[in-house]
């Protein structure tokens, strides 16, 4: 019942003034955001990776319609990547880029551009990046702009959502070889003409998607922390024979910690790693996925 208040939230800019102005909400927000700045991502990124954990690097922000901000953003990243670069961080890290915040809702061809340059400066650092994929009406414009950049890169991945009707048609295209996909189950307030709206419907759609990439020619990247998906991927795993390179499981920052590090004994494991000072947005997604987190938000409140 409060999800879809919570992803109301997510785009409401009152209640942003509120949370974002609240001084408890920080210490809650730590647990999910590795920091606002470049440094703090640095040193996260230096914890996981000598955990023999992967990480997907997300500079927070979205919906962006102003071009100097979007550029803004795509500089971010390339500083971003420079920086794992010249620090020796860059073996095992991946960008996770946000479309929107690199100007595609502007006209003309602004966050193609943006992403063409921080794909590049992925590439000369050894690096791959993948896009991220935001509310259905992005889907279609996603989809074109990925098959744009792989004509130069190859290796750039995309998100599919599976509590979209569509995603099933989307990743039987997408499972080809060579194509880097992470299966994510949705965190968007969407409509039910578009979208499944139950949580066993939704957990059905991922693992139908899951099949599809798993027995596919392409890299599947499963983002999830349900116990039970990471089960019937493992078992899906084994039944198409596929080497445990072939595949890997994605995780977000601050949730399962333990998990994470359980898995990457034998497995690859990714940790998305979200970092800079537009954090609202990505925290009330996190608050709307699981009422734990929501418990644990509203209990930070009491206890201090």
């Amino acid at each position: 019942m409060l999800s879809p208040l919570l992803l109301a939230a997510a785009r409401s800019d009152r209640i942003r003034g509120v949370v974002t102005t609240v001084p408890l909400t920080r210490g809650v927000v730590d647990r999910f955001v590795a920091g606002e700045s470049l440094d703090d991502a640095i040193a996260v990124v230096r914890e996981l990776s000598g955990a023999g954990l992967r990480t997907s690097l997300d500079h927070l922000g979205e919906d962006t319609t102003d071009r100097d901000q979007a550029d803004a953003t795509r500089d971010a990243y390339l500083e971003l990547l420079a920086a794992l670069r010249e620090q020796g961080l860059a073996e095992g890290s991946e960008a996770s880029v946000k479309l929107s915040a690199l100007g595609q809702r502007l006209p003309g061809d602004l966050a193609l551009d943006n992403a063409r340059a921080i794909c590049a400066a992925a590439g000369r650092a050894g690096m791959t990046v993948t896009l991220d994929m935001e509310d259905h009406t992005t889907v279609d414009s996603t989809l074109d702009t990925l098959g744009k950049l792989r004509a130069d890169f190859p290796w750039v991945g995309v998100a599919v959502q599976a509590m979209l009707r569509r995603s099933e048609g989307d990743l039987r295209d997408l499972a080809h070889e060579g194509s880097r996909v992470r299966l994510v189950k949705g965190a968007y307030a969407e409509p039910g003409s578009v979208a499944f709206q139950g949580k066993p419907e939704i957990d059905r759609a991922y693992v139908r998607g899951l099949r599809i990439l798993m027995e596919g020619a392409g890299y599947p990247m499963i983002g999830s922390h349900d116990p039970r998906v990471i089960e019937i991927a493992l078992a899906l795993a084994a039944r198409t024979s596929r080497s445990p390179g072939s595949y890997e499981f994605q995780m977000l920052y601050g949730i399962r910690a333990a998990e994470q590090r359980r898995l990457a004994e034998a497995h690859r494991m990714r940790v998305y790693v979200p970092y800079g000072a537009d954090w609202y947005g990505y925290f009330m997604r996190r608050l709307a996925e699981r009422p734990a987190n929501l418990v644990f938000f509203l209990r930070s409140f009491v206890s201090r």
